[in-house]
């Protein structure tokens, strides 16, 4: 079983090997650390460890992870292996019903995801041309039937031409008024897929009860969705946001509120824990309308402490690390994810007896993640 070990002051990379007596180089390399290995105080490395023939059977875990088309090829073929299936983020469609494909060509990613025995997913979402999350596009796929008809026909040539396995539907800041009609909608859909061997997933804002306010809630149902998809993803991340204020993006006690609600309206076997793969840096002070955190990966945001001689700390109610740092006479807040958050996330798995996991996003790679993943669970593949 591998170990976690938080670095402290006078530790080296040299000195953390030969107390586990393992190779300095492994270490590096599966942390990620660049030549001349420098670490910051804080900084938790997964250290690898001999493997426990006698140990318990590991559980079976569906992972899945969201990626753009255009992500490199080296975090791509770096990733596939410790995923179930990959969500090729992702297809748009019309008010009239026409599909609209990536701008980038997605064949390359697909290709690959087969080749590692991975699921590739059709991930649907409802943008306008600006990107953004579009209203009057899902009340008028939602209640227009043709249109919806012909958008899931224009689906399943698309999945057949290249070789999808599965639709994701991540449909958000649905009207109050669509909320039966969207969960009709992915009913529909996976009564159409079903039949020729595609899975539905759907994905659901981070709830914890099933009258609670805001847009982003009211119009997604837990009970009628968690019946009518294949499996769920909860989006349990962003509550550190881009234009909120400093903290945790996935902190461990709101993530096990909404896991508490969930299981309560949907079946654990249908659930996967969604699980951020960034952090954020913020300039404080932060204000309210006017401050904007840049999103930074994991691996990045232990470079930032170390080239800033900042120390790590670690939330012990959020579970997740955090540091401050000065540069050109500004202050900064970063909040991000480590070895031991993830550690955290993956227990709730099991303690709720959930699927999987689900990444938002797999642009950047974080090895140690995968490694540890792989290391408490067996991986489900195609």
């Amino acid at each position: 079983m591998m170990q976690i070990y938080v670095v402290r002051e006078g530790d080296s990379i040299d000195k953390i090997a030969a107390a586990f007596g393992v190779s300095a180089e492994v270490i590096a390399y599966d942390n990620q650390i660049p030549a001349p290995y420098p670490l910051a105080v804080g900084q938790a490395l997964l250290i690898p460890g001999e493997s426990d023939s006698s140990a318990e059977q590991k559980r079976a875990v569906y992972v899945n992870g969201y990626a753009y088309p255009y992500i490199q090829d080296y975090v791509l073929s770096g990733t596939l292996p410790y995923l179930t299936s990959l969500s090729v983020f992702s297809y748009g469609f019309t008010a009239d019903g026409n599909l609209v494909p990536p701008h980038t060509d997605d064949s390359r990613m697909i290709g690959e995801a087969w080749r590692h025995k991975t699921a590739p997913v059709l991930v649907l979402t409802p943008f306008d041309q600006t990107g953004m999350f579009n209203n009057y596009l899902i009340s008028q796929i939602t209640h227009d039937l043709t249109a919806q008809q012909r958008l899931i026909d224009q689906m399943f040539i698309t999945m057949e031409e290249k070789g999808f396995a599965g639709i994701d539907l991540d449909f958000e800041y649905i009207l109050p008024q669509d909320r039966v009609a969207y969960a009709d909608f992915v009913a529909n859909v996976r009564s159409q897929a079903a039949p020729r061997g595609y899975f539905v997933s759907v994905a659901l804002a981070p709830k914890t009860s099933a009258d609670q306010r805001g847009l982003l809630y009211e119009g997604k149902d837990y009970k009628l969705l968690g019946a009518a998809a294949a499996s769920v993803l909860l989006m349990t991340y962003e509550w550190g946001y881009t234009y909120g204020p400093p903290m945790a993006v996935a902190p461990i006690n709101k993530v096990r509120e909404v896991v508490e609600y969930a299981v309560t309206e949907i079946p654990r076997e249908k659930i996967d824990l969604g699980i951020p793969n960034y952090g954020y840096d913020w300039t404080l002070p932060f204000v309210q309308g006017t401050s904007r955190a840049r999103s930074i990966g994991n691996v990045e945001a232990v470079q930032i402490a170390i080239e800033n001689d900042a120390r790590i700390a670690f939330d012990q109610t959020a579970m997740s690390p955090f540091f401050h740092y000065e540069k050109d006479g500004v202050w900064h807040e970063v909040w991000f994810e480590d070895v031991r958050s993830m550690r955290e996330k993956f227990h709730l798995v099991t303690e709720y007896g959930l699927r999987g996991v689900g990444y938002w996003q797999i642009m950047r790679l974080f090895r140690a993640n995968w490694l540890l993943l792989d290391d408490l669970f067996d991986i489900v593949k195609q």
